[in-house]
C-alpha cells in the first residue's frame, strides 16, 4: 500500500456549518501526488480531510488507477467520481501527458478508473480546466460576470477559459508563440528560475503573455493560480497588460473542487 496523509482542511468547519447536503468527490492527479477528498457543492469547501498519496513512479495508468480506488477507499465515497489529469482529455482518453508517465498518451481514462472503481460514474477532464471551473464558481473569479481566463504558473503554463460558467475545454495557452517564444517558455515559473529574474522583471514576460491572450480573447479576469500566485503582492502590482490580474483564491484544493463539480456537471466524460 502506498504512503498517504490526510490533511486538515482550513475550511472543514464552514463547510459542516452550512448543512449541505450537495457533496461530490473530487481527485486531483499531479506529477508529485494524487489529491481527493469530498467537497460541498454549494460552498466549494472540502468536508473533513483531504487525503493525498505520492504519485506511484513509474506513473503509469494501472499505478495511478490503483492510487484513485485506495484514495476513494480511503474516504469511504461510494458515489460518481471526478478526476483530473495534467493532460489533454478528449471524450474521456488522454491525448497528451505532461508530468506523468507518457503510456497516459492515448489512453481511455474513464474507461480505466471505470473499471478501478467498479463502474461507477466517473468524468475526467484536464487539471488546469478543473481549477478554472472552481475559480469561476466558487474563487476569485466567481464574482465576474463574462470571460474568465485562468492561468497556472509553474513548470509550465496552464490555462482554462469560462464564458459566463461555461468551461472551453483543453485550451493550451502555454504553448502560444509570443514574441518568437512558447509562452511558457517565456513567462513559467520556471523560466523565472531559469532566468534568475527578479520578480518585476518576470512580470515583463508575464505582461507580455498576458496582453497577447487578451488582444486575442478581450476577457473581463484573469486569474493567475500555480505556486507562485501565494507571492501575488510581488508581481502582480508590476504588471502592465489591461485586463485586471488577481492571485487565484482556493490554492491546492482547486483541482479536487473543480474534479467534484465536472462529475456533476458531466463535463470531460
Amino acid at each position: 500500500m502506498a504512503d498517504s496523509t490526510i490533511e486538515q482542511s482550513s475550511e472543514r468547519t464552514a463547510a459542516t456549518a452550512s448543512g449541505s447536503t450537495r457533496r461530490g468527490f473530487g481527485i486531483d492527479v499531479g506529477g508529485s501526488g494524487v489529491k481527493g477528498g469530498v467537497v460541498d457543492l454549494d460552498t466549494g469547501a472540502l468536508v473533513g480531510d483531504r487525503i493525498k498519496i505520492l504519485t506511484p513512479q513509474p506513473s503509469t495508468p494501472e499505478a495511478i488507477a490503483a492510487t484513485v480506488r485506495e484514495i476513494v477507499t480511503q474516504a469511504g465515497w461510494e458515489g460518481p467520481v471526478g478526476l483530473t489529469l495534467p493532460a489533454v482529455v478528449t471524450a474521456g482518453v488522454a491525448r497528451t501527458a505532461a508530468n506523468i508517465d507518457k503510456s497516459w498518451i492515448g489512453t481511455d481514462a474513464c474507461a480505466l478508473f471505470g473499471a478501478a472503481l467498479d463502474g461507477r460514474p466517473v468524468t475526467v477532464l484536464n487539471d488546469a480546466d478543473a481549477a478554472g471551473m472552481a475559480e469561476d464558481r466558487y474563487g476569485a473569479g466567481k464574482d465576474v460576470d463574462g470571460v474568465v481566463v485562468l492561468l497556472t504558473f509553474g513548470t509550465g503554463i496552464g490555462s482554462a477559459i469560462l464564458n459566463h460558467g461555461v468551461l472551453l475545454p483543453n485550451t493550451e495557452f502555454g504553448h502560444m508563440e509570443v514574441s518568437g517564444q512558447e509562452a511558457e517558455h517565456r513567462a513559467s515559473s520556471a523560466a523565472k528560475e531559469r532566468h534568475d529574474w527578479s520578480y518585476k522583471e518576470w512580470s515583463k514576460e508575464v505582461s507580455r503573455v498576458l496582453t497577447r491572450i487578451e488582444d486575442l480573447l478581450w476577457p473581463d479576469l484573469f486569474v493567475a493560480g500555480g505556486g507562485i500566485s501565494r507571492k501575488a503582492e510581488k508581481w502582480i502590482p508590476h504588471l502592465t497588460n489591461r485586463t485586471p490580474v488577481v492571485a487565484a483564491s482556493l490554492q491546492n484544493t482547486a483541482g479536487i473542487v473543480g474534479a467534484a463539480l465536472a462529475a456533476q456537471t458531466s463535463i470531460g466524460t
